[in-house]
């Protein structure tokens, strides 16, 4: 293979050298000013953190991957990724370039990527909930305060994504408010369902007394007739707490040009319910508009992440 190769190169030199000089000239493809790339032609990779149902992610961020490219005018990729903490790594080391992050995931991504700015959440996430539901066999009584939640001792439960926000990190938060250890007060291991929904559907079947998810989920879920009330019942809301954001990275202003962060920022903002296809994306995250939001919003919840060891 290699003196194939090699006959092959010193055929096409002496080919070359039979040519006229002006032959030469204005033959390779233009790459752009001072040979530089055309970086309209690269794709702005989006992703997010897998907290529902796959195929509904995968709707979600088709059509919003859709609309940015018709706002932004550069190719726009939805990328799925396997859990949590592979959304924070594709962010950090390039993979993606704008992610849908909750608080605590957001924190983290930042951290290991300088210059990363969160730039818009929804208009709920500025007073965002999670919810405690439990089994209806358990007996277990509504929680009216959060020194009730010591009730919970010697249940079973199961939290969300080990970095879920919602799904652990502030319930987590205010189970130690109540003087709950999640180590050594759960009756058994405590659970890691991975997505809202599992454990919602745990929970319904009685595989945990107690479970905690993201209110919207709950929310969406009651709407659509997929909660079985007779099964599962919400023992309580959690106070209120900055969570979901957009977080873009620092490279795509090198890529597309000074300012390019904050067209991306510009069209979400955008986003119009009085629009069909914009209420369209609203709608499936559960959202009137998106709101301008900044890094110093999530100062508490990188408190409470360091606290409970999620931030190093």
């Amino acid at each position: 293979m290699v003196s194939i190769r090699r006959s092959w190169i010193v055929g096409l030199s002496s080919l070359l050298l039979l040519l006229p000089l002006g032959a030469c000239g204005g033959s390779a493809p233009e790459s752009g000013a001072a040979g530089e790339t055309d970086t309209s032609t690269i794709p702005l990779t989006v992703g997010a953190i897998p907290d529902q149902d796959p195929e509904l992610l995968q709707r979600l961020y088709s059509r919003l991957a859709d609309y940015l490219e018709a706002e932004l005018g550069v190719p726009v990729d939805y990328r799925p990724v396997t859990d949590y903490a592979a959304a924070v790594t594709a962010f950090r080391v390039g993979d993606l370039d704008l992610v849908w992050f909750g608080a605590l995931t957001g924190v983290q991504a930042r951290l290991q990527l300088p210059g990363a700015e969160a730039i818009a959440q929804r208009d709920i996430d500025e007073q965002f909930h999670s919810i405690f539901i439990a089994n209806a066999d358990s007996g277990i009584a509504e929680i009216q305060d959060i020194s009730d939640l010591a009730q919970l001792k010697g249940r079973t439960f199961t939290f969300g994504s080990e970095s879920s926000t919602s799904g652990r990190l502030m319930p987590q938060a205010y189970l130690g408010q109540a003087g709950v250890d999640i180590e050594t007060d759960f009756r058994g291991q405590v659970g890691f369902s991975g997505n809202h929904d599992a454990i919602l559907k745990l929970v319904e079947a009685g595989t945990y007394e107690v479970g905690v998810l993201n209110e919207q989920v709950w929310i969406d879920r009651l709407a659509a007739g997929a909660v079985d009330t007779d099964r599962v019942v919400q023992i309580w809301r959690t106070p209120p707490y900055y969570n979901y954001h957009w977080v873009i990275s620092p490279e795509v202003d090198e890529r597309y040009g000074e300012g390019f962060a904050e067209r991306v920022q510009a069209a979400l903002l955008a986003l119009d319910p009085a629009v069909p296809e914009h209420k369209d994306i609203l709608d499936l995250f559960g959202a009137e508009r998106f709101i301008v939001t900044t890094n110093a919003n999530y100062a508490d919840i990188e408190a409470v992440g360091r606290k409970i060891g999620k931030i190093q």
